[in-house]
């Protein structure tokens, strides 16, 4: 019986393109990802094009917004919908990533070494992790709601210490932080302050690298490691399952990644300082995981390029005289409610969350 009972599930789940045979799925895969990288031409297509731009910021810079964004919401993903650990200070990890690469690069850091972008990356990569242990190692025993308040007691922390401290250079900042290396055919420098498209290209290139790395950590025990944990931590704990090793993990892998959407946002920025970080940062791409489908990569990149597109997109647009940008937020909370009350499970849910949703509704009103 539960053998059927698990196929039928299984079926329902299924959706078309899981059913397709491999070739087929990777076919489409290659052409998503050639279309992503072609975005930067959407605006020359008649009809369709101007639908799609913005209007009051270069479209280029728009889709750079959106590639770290979604490369934030793909760290924040690992933490909050794989491990359901509930993290409200994930700006922090960007900062710690960002700093770290201003001060190893920039001529106004102390440190005076001004190192290309390139080489401040694994440094500032591997600081940003041991930072993730660091803050998992005595606050993960906490659970819920008191792990929210310690982690956005983080954010905060790093924040106060970059206003506060001569070696941060609080509003000051630091100015001049180099941008990637590379070369046209003519001479001239690939990544520069004129066209964001090269930063978007880059961008997309470590989404796409960062995806194969967490898609192939969810398919192997940790993954599992993670979902026993998310579900049921006690029984998971119970079965043999290194609950704080796992969920350890999850906060330096976060971490990770959200370093490198610091170290490359620092280097197209060209400029940082302390009032970049502010606590909305993380609120915003923890709402953009939650309103793209928690514990999904499609929701997760869905809901992190939303959360960018959607400000950038009401920019220089006016109805009857009014600046729709001056309401973002207002419009933004809105379609956050009409999506959570229509679906609580995010725009492109998990299917294992979708099945947990659906049997707890069957819980509350048996029929």
């Amino acid at each position: 019986m539960s053998t059927a009972k698990e196929k039928t599930n299984g079926r329902a789940v299924r959706g078309l393109f899981g059913r397709q045979p491999v070739g087929v799925r990777i076919a489409v895969m290659v052409l998503v990802a050639v279309g992503a990288y072609m975005l930067p031409y959407v605006g020359s297509i008649p009809l369709i094009g101007p639908q799609i731009v913005t209007q009051g910021i270069d479209w280029s810079s728009a889709l750079f917004n959106m590639s770290y964004y979604v490369l934030l919401a793909l760290g924040l993903n690992v933490v909050v919908g794989y491990a359901g650990l509930l993290d409200l200070g994930y700006v922090g990890f960007f900062a710690v990533g960002a700093y770290c690469t201003a001060l190893l690069t920039s001529p106004d850091s102390v440190l005076k070494t001004e190192w290309a972008w390139l080489y401040s990356i694994p440094i500032a990569l591997a600081i940003t992790m041991v930072a993730g242990v660091v803050l998992g190692w005595p606050t993960l025993r906490l659970r819920g709601d008191y792990l929210a308040i310690v982690t956005l007691g983080f954010a905060e922390i790093i924040r106060i210490v970059a206003t506060s401290t001569d070696f941060l250079r609080g509003e000051r900042g630091f100015s001049s932080i180099p941008h990637p290396p590379g070369q046209g055919t003519d001479g001239k420098p690939i990544f520069g302050v004129a066209d964001a498209t090269p930063y978007f290209w880059l961008g997309l290139t470590v989404i796409i690298l960062v995806i194969l790395g967490v898609r192939n950590l969810d398919r192997s025990r940790v993954g599992r490691s993670w979902l026993a944990i998310r579900e049921d931590e006690e029984a998971a704990e119970i079965m043999g399952v290194r609950t704080f090793k796992y969920k350890l993990w999850a906060f330096a892998i976060g971490a990770f990644i959200g370093a490198l959407g610091g170290t490359i946002w620092a280097g197209n920025q060209n400029f940082i300082n302390s009032a970049t970080f502010q606590l909305q940062f993380s609120i915003l791409v923890l709402a953009g995981v939650v309103m793209g489908g928690s514990g999904n990569i499609a929701g997760a990149i869905l809901g992190g390029a939303l959360i960018s597109y959607i400000p950038d997109r009401l920019r220089g647009i006016e109805v009857n005289g009014v600046d729709l940008y001056e309401y973002r937020f207002a419009l933004f909370g809105f379609a956050i409610i009409l999506i959570m009350v229509l679906r609580p499970q995010g725009l492109i849910p998990s299917k294992r969350r979708a099945m947990e949703l659906k049997d707890r509704e069957k819980e509350v009103a048996p029929q």
